[in-house]
């Protein structure tokens, strides 16, 4: 049995050259007996002997595993893997087989090493040592690690902490850096560090982000096991953070301002969005009409086409939207359809420049067909966007009666724009209480194709409008 000792400083290069020598030797693992330089001898122990070495190339990725598991704790981790790698001889493929034990043990101490580092770097605390008015402050820390992993996590320390002088004192390896140069000795006994003035602050930091709403103990000590409580200054507030975690808790909860349930916040969100907050001169609320950006719809129009007629009428027509002669004069009910109104308005005894005319959305929705702009009736979004402007014309004019002509004035003012051929001549009310005659759109009867159907629609048109007249002059 040949006898291999690495010693505690330099392992992973020990390690290393010797199982270089033994495998290019041909020494099978049963002939090896591997262990730490401080263990006692066996025995039938005898020391290597040198053999003719034979080239072998080894698999990067086992490098890579090696050079973190000669850093745990357990005793056989140098023989397992020079087992291993006496089984890569002929099996390189072993490497990529999840299935295979021993590669399945190697990587669970590969990965106890790597969760060791972490809580090396995370757990490490440093106490000034030395004068703080030197060039160099001194400082240093005692550690207790799982593992063997001062040596290989050494080289964070340097990085983070390059500009003082350090020392991390274990019972297993110290780290010593001073002046820029980083020496590693036997392990010590925990000395007698000084007290540091900023703990008193950390400690009052960590009482004031902990979350006792959160608390999850066994999640904590999973992070932070408990063998390390006792070097962190911090740890020593923890049993009364937990203790008074409920208390406080219970505490945040009653303070919490309360929530309405969903269905009251939904009903909310919609009062709000179909309230007009409008609360401007009335003299300024075609410019706001103007600059409303509220939907897309402002983005192909040439403009906002608001509403117009005395403030002080009895009577609001509502039409659906303005067309494309409305789009670019500006002014509601110019173009073909405002023309049949205007005529029928007339023989029934109605004065325009004695009503407030306007549309449900102002702004020309179409589809561009050549230089042709075809209308386009607006969708649910838009009207709902858009009503918060009629709602603001309809408290600035307060009529006596509003005439809604289509189904989109009927949907902006009543909330629903279906049936209106049933519906029409009406008395219907918006939420708020204010009466809406319905009537026909005037562009409908320019679409409709039977002249026998067309005359019946106007004189249920005409009808309507003189219904109209007839409910305003009444006291």
């Amino acid at each position: 049995m040949q006898r291999v000792s690495v010693p505690k400083i330099g392992a992973w290069e020990a390690w290393r050259d010797a199982a270089r020598e033994m495998l290019g030797a041909g020494v099978p693992p049963e002939e090896a007996d591997w262990g730490d330089e401080d263990r006692p001898r066996g025995l039938f122990d005898a020391p290597a002997t040198q053999r003719p070495a034979t080239a072998m190339t080894v698999p990067r990725g086992f490098l890579s595993l090696a050079r973190s598991v000669v850093w745990h704790s357990d005793p056989s981790r140098f023989a397992r893997l020079y087992a291993f790698l006496w089984r890569l001889r002929d099996a390189p493929q072993l490497m990529q087989d999840r299935g295979d034990a021993d590669l399945a043990k190697l990587r669970q101490m590969e990965k106890n090493v790597h969760r060791c580092q972490h809580k090396m770097k995370a757990f490490v605390r440093f106490r000034e040592i030395g004068d703080p008015a030197a060039a160099r402050r001194s400082f240093a820390a005692w550690f207790e690690p799982t593992h063997h992993t001062v040596e290989p996590t050494a080289a964070f320390f340097v990085r983070r902490f390059g500009d003082m002088d350090w020392r991390i004192l274990t019972p297993d390896v110290c780290a010593i850096f001073e002046d820029g140069t980083l020496r590693l000795e036997e392990g010590r006994a925990r000395p007698d560090l000084p007290p540091d003035a900023s703990e008193a602050l950390w400690v009052t930091y960590f009482r004031n982000i902990f979350n006792p709403a959160r608390l999850k103990v066994q999640a904590m000590q999973s992070e932070m096991p408990r063998k390390y409580w006792r070097n962190m200054p911090e740890a020593a507030a923890i049993p009364e953070l937990i203790a008074t975690a409920p208390a406080r808790a219970r505490a945040m909860q009653a303070a919490a301002p309360s929530l309405p349930s969903m269905r009251a916040g939904k009903v909310q969100a919609q009062l709000a969005e179909h309230a007009s907050a409008w609360t401007g001169r009335a003299d300024g609320l075609p410019a706001a009409i103007h600059a409303c950006t509220r939907c897309a719809l402002d983005r192909c129009a040439t403009q906002a086409v608001p509403g117009e007629g005395p403030l002080d009428a009895r009577l609001m027509i509502v039409g659906e939207q303005p067309g494309d002669m409305e789009d670019l004069q500006g002014r509601p009910f110019v173009g073909p359809a405002g023309q049949v109104f205007d005529r029928v308005a007339e023989e029934v005894g109605l004065e325009r420049r004695m009503i407030y005319v306007t549309n449900a959305v102002k702004h020309f929705k179409f589809t561009a067909r050549g230089k042709r702009r075809l209308h386009q009736r607006p969708n649910m979004s838009e009207v709902r966007h858009c009503k918060w402007w009629l709602d603001a014309e309809r408290r600035l004019i307060r009529p006596k009666l509003i005439l809604a002509m289509g189904a989109t004035a009927a949907l902006a003012l009543t909330g629903t724009g279906g049936d209106m051929l049933s519906r029409r001549g009406r008395l219907e009310c918006t939420p708020d209480g204010m009466p809406v005659l319905l009537t026909l759109h005037p562009s409908y009867l320019l679409r409709v194709p039977d002249a026998a159907h067309r005359t019946a629609a106007m004189a249920h048109f005409r009808a309507d409008l003189a219904q109209a007249r007839d409910l305003v002059r009444s006291p």
